[in-house]
């Protein structure tokens, strides 16, 4: 829209109901910073306001989706300050809140910061070059924003700890689908068109039940299985009251395509 307000970090676009951002630090191979993860934010949470928007895709250039944190901006920083302001805490803030889809295109290095952006987002496809590692350890630290919890449920205790405690064992984009991190490789100059086109079809299912599935799914992490059964029982009963469900089991019985109003 004409209102869409500048960014210096990145880079915002939208086709039909998927909106894109591309992060956009070139000279330093999109490390990640306080002021990225602001305007990160603010675009994800006008996208996520945005009735007009089905699906969002995040994105970084060919060589990198994101190299890591700009250390150069944490180095000198003091534990007291850090607990005090919650130092990280605003990277992970409007992802968590999303209640619409993000899928992560990641070509080139996904390291450290890089790597747990990604897996903060509900679906990675990646490039046939991608690379996913946390070497935090190198630096003296350990992974902050999710990567000793999100990158273990995803690849398992062994290949996590490998990964996290050497620093140096990465994972390529081939390998990183074998373990579950990402879900499918695409060539490189393929990769954003197939993830847009992914996002597209997501955007054009009823947005009640794409959120609803997103939130159950996501349960899974936090809840016992009883727990966790009990609550997609509930939303999908509830499904039950939206015009979306009654159109799409109407198109079915009458073998034509829904035509989902999105309440």
């Amino acid at each position: 829209s004409t209102d869409a307000p500048t960014y210096n970090m990145i880079k915002t676009e939208v086709q039909g109901r998927v909106a894109v951002i591309t992060l956009d630090r070139p000279k330093a191979l999109n490390a990640l910073c306080s002021e990225l993860f602001y305007e990160i934010n603010d675009a994800l949470s006008r996208f996520d306001n945005d009735s007009g928007i089905g699906a969002v895709v995040l994105t970084g250039s060919e060589r990198a989706f994101a190299a890591g944190a700009d250390i150069k901006e944490m180095k000198d920083t003091e534990f007291v300050n850090n607990y005090k302001g919650n130092f990280l805490g605003h990277w992970v803030e409007q992802i968590s809140k999303m209640r619409k889809p993000i899928i992560a295109a990641v070509n080139g290095y996904a390291l450290g910061g890089g790597c747990e952006l990604a897996m903060m987002c509900d679906i990675i496809y990646a490039g046939e070059k991608a690379v996913f590692g946390q070497p935090e350890i190198n630096l003296g630290t350990i992974p902050g924003a999710g990567g000793t919890q999100r990158l273990t449920h995803a690849v398992g205790k062994s290949k996590a700890m490998e990964m996290i405690l050497t620093g140096s064992v990465n994972l390529d984009a081939q390998e990183a689908m074998s373990y579950g991190l990402v879900s499918r490789v695409f060539p490189p100059e393929k990769l954003l068109e197939e993830t847009i086109k992914t996002a597209a079809k997501i955007a054009a299912k009823g947005a009640v039940s794409v959120q609803m599935a997103k939130e159950a799914v996501n349960q899974a992490y936090e809840l016992s299985l009883s727990s966790g059964l009990h609550f997609e029982r509930r939303l999908f009963q509830a499904t039950f009251a939206t015009k979306d469900q009654k159109e799409g089991m109407a198109a079915f019985a009458e073998k034509r395509k829904p035509d989902f109003v999105h309440e």
